[in-house]
């Protein structure tokens, strides 16, 4: 599949079916209709027909889609395992949050470890062992290309070092403006400027 190819709309949507494929399966359900998915997910039939469309001729009419079949797929095409090791950088209120949550629905891997400024939250009796970020380029594990980032101070430093460690694509809660190589990819996640905006669409919709 080429992804210039494909609708933005279409591309973000593929996460959303995957996550749903992956508890169909864990329910036992083996095929899906179009319908089915759809109800699920409250999006119209027609256009994951037409976003499945993009993958190859995926399922038959009247017969649906092979759950295990369409969950490889997507895995392959997105690039996700349920083994991807994400770190966490930052275990203030925020990242502790995310460490208690850490499930994600079994969708993305898992958080496998985090770092911390603070000398007094590290600690590798935790489920999730804590390091201090002075030790960052010793303890992050091999092949990790994911880490989210919830630090308050010494951000772009904190960028620069994690891009040296290999990692290729950062989940940036911090708020700053940082600078990153071409081949990096950032998703800001502006939880203020959410919550605006579905204030200023409720608004419009009185």
């Amino acid at each position: 599949m080429s992804r210039n190819n494909v609708p933005k709309a279409t591309l973000e949507r593929y996460p959303l079916y995957l996550k749903a494929l992956r508890k169909l399966k864990t329910n036992g359900v083996t095929r899906v209709r179009s319908e089915h998915l759809g109800q699920i997910l409250g999006i119209k039939s027609t256009s994951i027909r037409r976003d499945f469309t993009f993958l190859g001729n995926l399922g038959k009419q009247g017969y649906g889609y092979d759950v295990d079949g369409l969950i490889n797929i997507f895995n392959e095409e997105l690039g996700i395992t349920y083994d991807e090791k994400i770190i966490l950088v930052g275990v203030g209120n925020l990242g502790k949050a995310l460490l208690n949550y850490n499930k994600w629905d079994n969708v993305v891997g898992e958080i496998v470890c985090a770092f911390d400024a603070d000398i007094n939250k590290v600690s590798e009796q935790n489920t999730v062992p804590v390091y201090h970020i002075d030790d960052l380029e010793t303890k992050i594990p091999s092949e990790c290309r994911i880490a989210i980032l919830t630090v308050s101070t010494d951000v772009q430093n904190t960028v620069d070092r994690l891009i040296a460690c290999g990692i290729t694509g950062i989940v940036d809660f911090t708020h700053e403006h940082i600078e990153v190589p071409s081949n990096i990819n950032v998703k800001a996640v502006d939880v203020v400027a959410t919550i605006q905006e579905i204030v200023f669409q409720t608004n419009a919709n009185r």
